[in-house]
């Protein structure tokens, strides 16, 4: 067995030759597929901050409806270090626009659950 390789016999790099591409259409390449990228990416993260949104603010609704049903508004939003640890957290305001914590949503908040006395959750 020998340790030639037929297929570069006669091949001697230099480091003289010529690069492939020049520099401006490497560059170019580069912004080109950087955009791409974010064409791709951007799209679904504002989507999934808009159906996180929507959610956090119907399951504060449920939630201030059946626990604060005197309540005259509610707020949900999202908190880095809230009363309920990091994540979306659900706020009723009473009628002198006070706010009482309600419920932590969680970080990835779910559609709101009935809670029926007796049943297990």
């Amino acid at each position: 067995m020998s340790n030639e390789h037929p297929e570069l016999s006669g091949y001697e790099p230099t480091g003289h030759e010529r690069p492939l591409r020049s520099k401006h259409l490497t560059r170019a390449m580069r912004v080109i597929v950087v955009l791409g990228l974010v064409a791709l990416v951007v799209p679904g993260v504002l989507t999934t901050v808009q159906v996180a949104t929507t959610t956090a603010t119907n399951g504060c609704l449920a939630a201030v409806a059946q626990f604060y049903p005197q309540s005259v508004d509610y707020d949900a939003r999202f908190e880095l270090a809230g009363a309920g640890g990091f994540g979306w957290q659900c706020y009723a305001i009473d009628q002198n626009e006070r706010e009482t914590f309600v419920t932590a949503l969680g970080i990835i908040p779910s559609a709101p659950r009935q809670v029926n006395p007796g049943t297990p959750t």
